[in-house]
């Protein structure tokens, strides 16, 4: 198990094994999340939602109507 120390101004350092493993270079963005059993989460913050933009391509041939895509309304 790693451990880390807050300092007196809340900074911590990630161990190096840690940044190795997520790939962390400088300007790496965390996420921090804390459950309400005071467990903590950080995830890397590594792609943008306007990153995928144009992942998806639609299948060919195969369009779908607003009404289609909406059949509550």
């Amino acid at each position: 198990m790693m451990q880390s120390t807050v300092t007196a101004k809340g900074q911590t350092t990630v161990p190096a094994e840690i940044r190795a493993l997520v790939d962390a270079k400088p300007g790496t963005r965390l996420v921090w999340s804390a459950m309400p059993d005071g467990t903590l989460i950080v995830r890397v913050k590594s792609k943008s939602i306007l990153d995928m933009a144009g992942m998806l391509k639609a299948p060919k041939g195969k369009r779908v109507g607003i009404d289609e895509m909406n059949p509550w309304r």
